[in-house]
């Protein structure tokens, strides 16, 4: 019976799963609000539903009453982030709240499938770091000044990626990050957003030559310590971040070409300096020649989407523990494997429609600070979303990047949190930016 119950969930699961993601994108065509409501309700009834069949069908496979326990105390985290959400701020980007805890969700279930112990620190983490998104949308339309901060947030960004090189401890060939009061920290992941502000600051200060260059060399300078440091992950994301905000700002694709082109300088490189780098680019090119070494991880990643196909394995019934780092870098190969390929497209689409939305935001934003920080942590987002889904299925090598808000990671998973915080409050101020234009045309 329990079996019989497992293969008919993971088919609802997907079918519950497509009409999600459906959503997300069919909101964008209508402009009755009340139907915008409606859709987004129906939206968090299929999240509760997905969430309620997989916790009961680990349940069934466990028979641990404390798999029920966690599962209520994650309605109460999801329901209460998106009371919160929509009653302290009025004008909050339902959709994103709502992506928010889908994607919360997804890696909550896959990570108590996988480990329950590091789902219960993730939750805990989770809980706090919502605890601190709710106050940052206030921070971004009450502070006036955050685009006065450039000296700042260089020096926040340098001094923090600094350290990791002086204390930071070595992890799978890079030193990523340092243990505080015995919890691991890992500075790039907020000196991303940190980065962003920097970049956005010194642009709206001033777009002479002269600037551009100090901006692009203190750039470089954040690029190289985590070169260094062999956090090449976080690196290209940087880099990427940089270019995409210089040639919007500039309009000048000449620089676009002259970073493209030291970049892959760069990259060359890295691969003659560092073994790991020459590593992941010999499992790249052939995983299965090098099984027994560096190819291990992305050959057992293949083999776990390959089993999967596009419905999955069902919850326990997959090998998902064969696959290695399967809780952070590889937890897509692990989703793939027992929800399927279909629910696993669903959820790169739902990100997807997370960053259409911060596109959105950006665009319509008019203040030239805060349309560079929303385009700057889009693209910061969106591309990590890349680097990782990219690597588990041999599109590019592996970068060691998590899955924003899926992968288990606490520094991940607060910066991510942060990220949606400071869009859900620039657009708060781009509904105060239309709201102000109409109310001058009312006056005139």
């Amino acid at each position: 019976m329990v079996n019989i119950i497992v293969e008919l969930s993971k088919y609802l699961m997907i079918i519950l799963m497509t009409s999600y993601t459906f959503l997300c994108f069919s909101i964008f065509g209508y402009q009755d609000p009340d139907k915008k409501k409606s859709l987004l309700r129906q939206q968090n009834v299929l999240m509760f539903m997905i969430h309620i069949i997989a916790y009961l069908v680990m349940y069934l496979e466990k028979e641990d009453i404390k798999l029920l326990a966690f599962y209520l105390m994650q309605v109460v985290l999801f329901g209460t982030t998106i009371l919160l959400y929509t009653n302290i701020y009025p004008r909050v980007s339902r959709l994103v709240v709502n992506n928010m805890c889908m994607l919360l969700c997804i890696g909550m279930i896959m990570l108590t499938r996988l480990s329950y112990s590091n789902a219960v620190k993730q939750f805990v983490i989770a809980a706090g770091g919502v605890a601190i998104s709710l106050v940052v949308p206030v921070v971004i339309r009450k502070v006036k000044k955050l685009s006065e901060w450039r000296k700042v947030y260089a020096i926040i960004g340098i001094v923090s990626l600094a350290l990791v090189i002086v204390i930071g401890s070595v992890s799978y060939g890079a030193k990523l990050g340092f243990q505080v009061a015995g919890i691991n920290v890992q500075p790039s992941e907020l000196v991303k957003i940190v980065f962003v502000f920097f970049v956005a600051s010194s642009f709206k200060q001033s777009m002479a030559f002269k600037d551009i260059v100090v901006t692009t060399a203190l750039a470089a300078f954040h690029v190289l310590i985590l070169v260094a440091s062999k956090d090449l992950g976080a690196a290209l994301i940087i880099f990427v971040v940089y270019l995409v905000m210089l040639y919007v700002a500039t309009r000048q694709r000449l620089y676009v070409l002259a970073g493209l082109g030291a970049g892959s300088v760069a990259s060359v490189g890295a691969y003659y300096l560092f073994n790991h780098v020459r590593s992941r680019v010999v499992a790249w090119k052939d995983p299965i020649a090098s099984y027994s070494g560096s190819g291990y991880q992305v050959a057992q990643s293949l083999f776990a989407i390959g089993t999967g196909s596009w419905f999955g394995m069902g919850l326990f019934q997959g090998e998902p523990m064969s696959i290695p780092i399967r809780e952070s870098d590889f937890i897509f190969a692990a989703i793939a494997e027992e929800l399927g390929i279909i629910f696993a497209l669903c959820m790169t689409l739902i990100y997807v429609s997370v960053y259409v939305m911060f596109l959105n935001i950006a665009m319509q934003l008019h203040n030239q600070f805060y349309k560079l920080v929303a385009l700057g942590l889009g693209t910061c987002y969106i591309f990590q979303v890349f680097l990782n889904i990219g690597g588990v299925i041999k599109f590019i090598p592996s970068t060691g990047v998590t899955l924003p808000l899926v992968s288990y990671g606490g520094s991940s998973m607060i910066s991510t949190l942060i990220m949606f915080a400071i869009i859900q409050g620039l657009y708060i101020l781009r509904e105060d930016e239309e709201e102000s234009i109409e109310r001058r045309k009312k006056e005139q």
